[in-house]
């Protein structure tokens, strides 16, 4: 029988500067290459982000996409056992209304800006005659100034074909990301996660855990309450719109849900314009003022600032009210539109970490190998 060979001192202790290794253990070789590996880590991935950098908001969108849409497709799978098919077809479920509304939103808004093109003396003259009807203003000379804004806009609106022409080859390049993104995690969703996963080391699976279902909850919370309620504020402006019988009813309450994504501008965009054009076209001020208290305290003050909140906070099982209000508020206006994602994000983070290092059974001293350490073992962190 052939006798098994041991390992040697020096195997051992190779193998043990290569699993449990401290800093000061390293060779200078070594060092120098763990340096260079990481400098060219780190300006790798400065040069990856400084590239993507224009299409981030395409490529999140897509993963949020792929993630809702993945039940939906798994349906289709199971009828039509190929997954390009199967996916093209669920993402279709979103381009093509998408695609709808655009167009029908562009023509609305064409008709409007010829319309304002070839009425401008009489749009200045109804303005000014509203702008007299104001205390402190009834002497005002604001004739001159009310046809030069009524020309700027009108200049604008006709301008909105050349801006849209000139916004195609971004708006292009960041569909084509968003399209691909949403293809692939879609299909490869299983094999991402367990890619990911094999590179955590055991003995960091248990923030890992806590990491991944902090911010599974959260980003389900504020996607959800955020579309929700976006979509909620949007119906509230075409009924008030198709009451009032104004125009671009339907083009008012889409510009209403694509807008109350970004920072500052809301819901409040729409409602005050149509408001003073209610007061001003309409001779309704009763009308107007019905547009802005709804919209004030309804839109802006109940639904934003109380009920999304709210519901994110209860989809996502993580945060309480408070938090998710403080996420989605300082995130929105300290990133921008990707803040709606990364405000909560950042407080479940910060929530998994301390949840992670208080709790009495984590942070297990580990080994090299992922297995528990002995009672004996030192109380510093490995």
């Amino acid at each position: 029988m052939t006798e098994i060979a041991r390992p040697t001192l020096g195997d051992r202790r190779r193998v043990e500067r290569r699993t449990n290794q401290n800093l000061a253990e390293l060779t200078l070789p070594e060092f120098r290459r763990m340096l260079v590996t990481t400098t060219l880590f780190v300006i790798v991935l400065v040069l990856f982000l400084y590239m993507v950098r224009t299409v981030i908001i395409a490529t999140i969108l897509g993963v949020v996409v792929a993630v809702y849409l993945r039940p939906a497709y798994l349906r289709l799978l199971k009828a039509i056992p190929n997954k390009t098919t199967a996916a093209s077809l669920t993402l279709l479920l979103v381009i093509v209304p998408l695609i709808a509304l655009l167009i029908y939103s562009y023509l609305e808004i064409a008709d409007v800006a010829a319309y304002v093109d070839t009425h401008r003396q009489d749009i200045a003259s109804k303005i000014d005659a509203a702008l007299h009807r104001i205390p402190f203003l009834q002497n005002a000379n604001t004739g001159e100034s009310v046809e030069r804004w009524v020309v700027i806009a009108s200049n604008y609106g006709t301008s909105i074909p050349n801006v849209i022409r000139s916004a195609l080859g971004t708006f292009a390049i960041a569909a084509t990301i968003f399209i691909f993104t949403a293809f692939y995690f879609m299909i490869d969703a299983e094999r991402i996660g367990a890619y990911l996963r094999s590179k955590v080391a055991p003995r960091y699976q248990e923030l890992i855990t806590s990491l991944e279902e902090n911010v599974r909850g959260v980003l389900y919370g504020a996607i959800y309450s955020t579309f929700l309620t976006q979509a909620i504020k949007s119906v509230i402006i075409l009924i008030m719109n198709l009451a009032f019988h104004v125009p671009l009813a339907g083009v008012l309450a889409i510009l209403s849900f694509i807008i109350g994504f970004f920072p500052i501008v809301g819901s409040w965009s729409v409602y005050l314009p149509v408001a003073c054009w209610l007061a001003i076209f309409r001779d309704a001020p009763g009308q107007a003022l019905i547009m802005v208290v709804i919209g004030f305290f309804v839109n802006t003050i109940y639904i934003s600032t109380f009920l999304r909140p709210k519901i994110a906070a209860e989809r996502s099982k993580v945060l309480n009210f408070y938090w998710m209000l403080v996420g989605l508020v300082t995130g929105v206006y300290t990133f921008g539109l990707v803040g709606i994602l990364l405000g909560p994000i950042v407080i479940g983070l910060l929530k998994a970490i301390l949840d992670t290092i208080t709790t009495s059974s984590s942070w297990r001293l580990v080994d090299a190998d992922g297995d528990g350490l002995t009672d004996d073992a030192s109380d510093s962190m490995p």
